[in-house]
């Protein structure tokens, strides 16, 4: 209790910290993108994810599953450049390799080895797992195989301070929680210090996250197809409830008249009865909209009610208008 301990390092504040991340999602979802554009943030110092500021430092990405072509063309997307569409300099910290041996075979040793060369290593990306992890033995568990298949990494993590990144797909069927979908058992994710997951739906596509030295993670991104640069957005929840309120904002302001609950879940294409009466409910209370008699809702200052229980458009907005 009286040694004193060096505070936990931060390759990339609230993501990624110094052991050994799994992260996860399904094939063409923009993994590789992910983790590229990120070796290049820590690599150059700046900012990764749009948002986040990093220290620079040295980094390996083994692109295990990409040729010198494709590579060079991310780069060229990913890199800062002058208006003339020049890089403004290049990640020379970035390290890369198309070829990795197996974890058993060599591979660990050939990690260590660059990391020990390097003068301020910080970040090591696998891309992917299934590329470097050891052949299953004939006698093996799955449970003890997926331990065996990580735990070289997850050691070489804590020896010398710095984050690896493993990156490893999900399966098929989907699954209430996001960590379930991984492919494997929990003998992955038990070895693993982070775990993060990409997953998109129709709201959306979203980081999950649990690990011991982050909290728990839940947040929304964007994809900019024509830079390949993914955005930090925020917190997913407080991402999606202001998309559900211009959804709504914009179903009401498209229809002549106040409109029911049932109405705007159609024309806004909202789900969840329960989480819109919620949203609606808050809404009225911000005087962002306004209730009007019988469960009809409407933009404020649009549709007023008038005397003797009836709604009439005004005039405003629709000119003289009939009582309804």
């Amino acid at each position: 209790m009286d040694e004193i301990l060096p505070p936990i390092r931060y390759i990339v504040p609230g993501i990624f910290a110094e052991g050994l991340t799994l992260f996860g999602g399904k094939p063409k979802l923009g993994k590789s993108w992910f983790l590229l554009g990120t070796a290049i943030a820590v690599a150059m110092g700046g900012y990764a994810l749009g948002t986040i500021e990093v220290e620079q430092g040295d980094v390996l990405y083994l692109a295990l599953e990409d040729n010198k072509r494709r590579l060079q063309k991310r780069l060229g997307q990913l890199l800062p450049t002058t208006a003339c569409k020049i890089p403004v300099r290049f990640p020379e910290r970035l390290h890369y390799d198309l070829n990795c041996r197996r974890l058993d075979d060599g591979g660990l040793d050939d990690i260590r080895a660059w990391i020990e060369s390097r003068p301020d290593p910080r970040l090591v990306i696998v891309d992917v797992l299934n590329k470097v992890r050891p052949a299953m033995k004939g006698n093996e568990g799955i449970y003890d195989y997926d331990v065996r298949s990580l735990e070289g990494l997850q050691g070489l993590a804590a020896e010398f301070g710095i984050a690896i990144v493993v990156i490893h797909h999900t399966r098929k069927a989907e699954a209430e929680d996001p960590f379930d979908c991984l492919s494997g058992s929990t003998g992955l994710t038990g070895t693993a210090d982070t775990t993060l997951v990409l997953a998109r739906d129709s709201q959306g596509t979203t980081l999950y996250g649990r690990g011991r030295d982050i909290e728990e993670i839940e947040s929304a991104l964007s994809f900019d197809r024509s830079n390949g640069a993914w955005t930090m957005l925020g917190a997913a929840a407080d991402v999606r409830r202001s998309d559900e309120r211009n959804l709504i904002l914009d179903a009401l302001r498209q229809s002549p008249e106040p409109m029911s609950p049932k109405d705007i879940m159609l024309s806004a294409g909202i789900e969840n009865r329960n989480a819109l009466d919620v949203m609606l409910f808050r809404m009225a209370s911000a005087g962002e909209i306004e209730k009007m008699r019988r469960g009809l809702y409407g933009l404020s200052g649009v549709h007023n009610p008038c005397k003797n229980g009836k709604i009439v458009r005004s005039r405003d907005r629709y000119g003289e208008g009939d009582a309804e």
